[in-house]
């Protein structure tokens, strides 16, 4: 990806120079259904403080007109790189016209084009973040570079076009929009298709919205639109009276788009996401809360990073972190909110990729510090989104509630349309506080790295607490990291559960501060010791928790006893993280799961003990007995399958389960007869997506061949249909299907980006390891190249799924150190392959205390 790059240095020195007033931008997509390439026309408009030498980026196949001030340049002198250099800029005005034909992209970058088997349509969306708009209209790619955009586009009749303005009344197929308020580039946007489309409004107070929700008409009969603008209302409502400031846009469309490479994304007013999150099937109600989620943190954006922006992308926690706590906060404290339980799933989901995060070699500052465009494009990770929430929820517990929400609040007032630091928003809060932020931001934002807190317990003869204590550590970091270990000052609450009629019950709560090595915990001596004591209960701070020995022993009989789901939740989390860490053997963590998840109410985190304990299966038990427990744990889905409320979550999760890992000739047999109808499970239908997930596991076993995918494709002629089989064809257990998917990945460019991900998915199956085996030396011999060829997305796909992660050994840790030496990749490029050595570098660990275990 040579010459797409941009330094903070060179950002800062043309927000120096240059103030951007407005940009007139004309976009001919009426050859769409065609693809390849269209007619960009960009006007630009911006003071300079100095005469002098600028650029503007633009990625666009060919340039044919570049005119400064009325002066024509030669687009083949000045158009290089990504850049168009602007030899002789003006003090003072300056006008700009940029006249390029740019390209339909097939990546999920710039402008994505799509096209749905079922109706032959062409659909278009923009993804600009991080730095994509230049893909489609010359512009100054920076987030402190904010104007006004006018779009102009003419498109296909019959179509329709939504931008970040009102959608106007085309004339002759060319829809003129209003201009928008002053935006940084990244959250224009531009969707045209022949979309299917419900509105509505939010009204308060004499104020009315208008709301939209888009999607393709082959998902129409599928779009639940009411349980979406439910969600909306309660976030307007919500947000609205915690930021004491007015929705600062026009309107607010939700456009479900196809192939979208994250969850969503919040271009001021027309937000697009994943068309998955439009079910096609039965979902359990995890789906739902977390696809509520994204909605809530998607118009939580449209305050802070849409209203508000960071100067720079080092401070794109104000963005990420803000919107993943206050969409949570939304969820859990909005009056008639359906997930009252969020923090649950907070802490069992997102703090877990937190964690995660936290301990890899490229642990980071929450205030990252990023050089250019390609830190910031891997930047977009659990500490940014996750450990950024957690910290801020730990903030609002020190500075309290409604301080911290009219700090929040003076904040938008002052900055609105304009750009912040750090130090802005602290400033904020200190105000309304009281409170002097510098020590916690400094141990807090600007330090890397994870604590751990231990209680320490002496009790008497009777059981009485003779002495109680919190002990913090502080881990060093991970080889490669940079910085030092830091003790932080933590606000927690201390739980106290005893068990009453089987259940473990609440029976007290102490919330104090936690500083230092060593915080005694003087109101706990003297007292009957209960039979859990939980550190951190209400999950306030963010800190790996372990219990003493004899709630251990009380939470290994009964987690599944807790009466709330939270203290479950954090229980799960910490033997998970033991488990991570080597302190807990793999078949160990797996009799506690299989004690306790039958008792678990939550399904989220149902779901998740799932997740976890396929992982730690497939890549930390000690081989010589992963099979013994892969049998143990298959089993015990299928038990949990027929044991569970027929048509309830609980028996579709187990059913998702089972179908991940079953491996007798008996469990084989029954997947097919559930997918030929041959055999049934009362009260589970086995509808489309269930079918792949079936069909899949058939493929990867060689169970389902060739005709059978074709034959199931058939059934389902859909995008989705093709992006599954596409990954069961990879999944099959045969050299030729490997050989196959891996020449359509890497040897060639043509894949769309979802199918490129569905091969993917498929090719790495943890039951082939033998078969991928080849693979390693070919991945580390073609990693460099498709980095320096595809573009990022493209590339990220590549370098992080390829990776042999699989070989879990010396071995693979050895050939990895070598082409880190040899390649000299990228920062970008390190940092993903370094992360993936250090899963495995875990995975040995791992497998070595199961071992030792058995």
């Amino acid at each position: 990806m040579p010459g797409t790059n941009l330094t903070r240095e060179e950002a800062q020195e043309r927000a120096r120079l240059l103030t951007v007033e407005s940009y007139d931008i004309a976009l001919d997509l009426s050859g769409a259904q065609e693809g390849g390439t269209f007619r960009s026309e960009t006007t630009v408009r911006f003071t300079a403080r100095e005469t002098g030498a600028g650029f503007i980026d633009l990625i666009a196949p060919a340039v044919h007109e570049v005119v400064l001030n009325g002066e024509p340049l030669k687009p083949a002198e000045v158009f290089a790189d990504s850049r168009i250099a602007l030899p002789a800029l003006a003090e003072g005005g300056n006008e700009l016209r940029v006249v390029a034909d740019c390209a339909y992209t097939n990546t999920g970058e710039g402008l994505h084009r799509f096209v749905d088997p079922v109706d032959q349509q062409a659909y278009l969306y923009t993804q600009f973040e991080v730095p994509d708009a230049r893909r489609v209209f010359a512009c100054f790619e920076q987030p402190d570079l904010k104007a006004q955009f006018r779009f102009t586009v003419t498109a296909p009749a019959g179509w329709t076009v939504i931008s970040n303005s009102p959608t106007p009344q085309p004339r002759d197929n060319v829809w003129s929009f209003e201009p928008t308020p002053r935006i940084s580039s990244y959250i224009t946007a531009l969707i045209a298709g022949p979309y299917h489309s419900v509105h509505s409004s939010w009204e308060k107070d004499g104020r009315t919205v208008p709301l939209g929700i888009y999607c393709r008409p082959s998902l129409a009969e599928h779009l639940d639109s009411e349980a979406i603008f439910a969600v909306t209302r309660q976030g307007f409502d919500w947000f609205e009276e915690k930021f004491d400031y007015p929705y600062p846009f026009a309107k607010y469309d939700q456009l479900f788009v196809p192939e979208f490479n994250a969850g969503a994304m919040e271009n001021a007013g027309a937000v697009t996401i994943r068309d998955q999150y439009v079910f096609r099937s039965k979902v359990t109600d995890a789906a739902y809360e977390m696809r509520a989620e994204t909605i809530l943190h998607e118009l939580a954006h449209m305050w802070f990073g849409d209203l508000v922006t960071m100067e720079w992308w080092n401070d794109l926690w104000l963005n990420e972190s803000f919107a993943t706590y206050t969409s949570i906060a939304c969820q859990a404290y909005a009056p008639g909110s359906r997930w009252p339980h969020a923090w649950t799933s907070f802490a069992n989901q997102m703090k877990t990729w937190a964690y995660r995060q936290d301990q890899l070699p490229s642990t980071h500052p929450i205030m990252a510090e990023i050089r250019d465009l390609e830190d910031v494009l891997v930047n977009f990770d659990g500490i940014t989104y996750a450990k950024g929430a957690s910290v801020l929820k730990q903030l609002v517990a020190y500075v309290g509630e409604d301080e911290f929400f009219r700090g929040v609040q003076a904040y938008f007032k002052r900055h609105e349309w304009g750009n912040t630091r750090l130090a802005d928003l602290l400033g904020a809060l200190e105000e309304t506080s009281g409170r002097d932020l510098t020590a916690w931001s400094k141990a807090w934002l600007e330090t890397a790295g994870i604590n751990l807190l231990r209680p320490e317990i002496s009790t008497d003869g009777s059981g009485t607490i003779t002495s109680f204590a919190v002990r913090q550590e502080a881990p060093a970091l991970p080889a490669g990291a940079t910085g030092e270990p830091t003790l932080r000052p933590h606000r927690i609450a201390i739980g106290l559960y005893g068990l009453q009629g089987g259940k473990l019950v609440r029976t007290d709560r102490i919330e104090l501060d936690v500083d230092g090595e060593r915080t005694e915990v003087p109101a706990l001596t003297g007292r009957e010791r209960p039979a859990v004591i939980l550190l951190n209960d209400d999950d306030l701070s963010y800190a790996k928790v372990r219990l003493d020995a004899d709630s251990l022993a009380a939470v290994t009989r009964h987690l599944g006893d807790f009466t709330e789901s939270l203290p479950r939740a954090l229980c799960w989390a910490s033997a998970w993280d033991m488990t991570r860490d080597g302190e807990l053997a793999t078949r160990d963590y797996l009799e506690l799961v299989l004690a306790g998840i039958g008792k678990e109410s939550d399904i989220g985190v149902v779901q998740s003990l799932h997740r976890q304990v396929k992982l730690a299966l497939d890549l930390y038990a000690a081989p010589s007995w992963r099979e013994t427990g892969l049998a143990k744990w298959t089993g015990a889905t299928l038990e949990q399958l027929r044991a569970a409320e027929p048509g309830s979550d609980h028996q579709l999760a187990w059913a998702r389960a089972f179908a991940a890992t079953a491996r007798t000739d008996a469990q084989l047999d029954l997947l097919a007869g559930l997918l030929d109808g041959g055999e049934t499970i009362d009260g589970l239908t086995v509808d489309t997506e269930l079918r792949w997930a079936l069909l899949q596991r058939l493929a990867a076993t060689g169970r389902a061949d060739d005709a059978a995918i074709d034959a199931e494709l058939k059934r389902d002629a859909t995008s989705a249909g093709e992006r599954h089989a596409a990954t069961a064809r990879a999944a099959r257990p045969t050299q030729e299907a490997k050989a196959a998917a891996w020449a359509s990945v890497v040897e060639s460019d043509k894949l769309p980006n979802a199918v490129q991900e569905a091969v993917i998915g498929g090719f790495v199956q943890t039951d082939q390891r033998e078969l991928l085996r080849p693979y390693a030396e070919k991945y580390f011999r073609a990693l460099k190249g498709v980095w320096e060829s595809r573009s990022h997305e493209m590339a990220q796909q590549i370098a992080v799924g390829l990776y042999p992660s699989l070989q879990i050994s010396a071995g693979t840790l050895e050939a990895t150190d070598a082409w880190l030496e040899e390649a000299e990749p990228s920062a970008a490029l390190r940092r993903l392959v370094t992360e993936s050595r250090a899963g495995v570098e875990r995975a040995l660990n791992a497998q070595a205390a199961d071992a030792a275990a058995g």
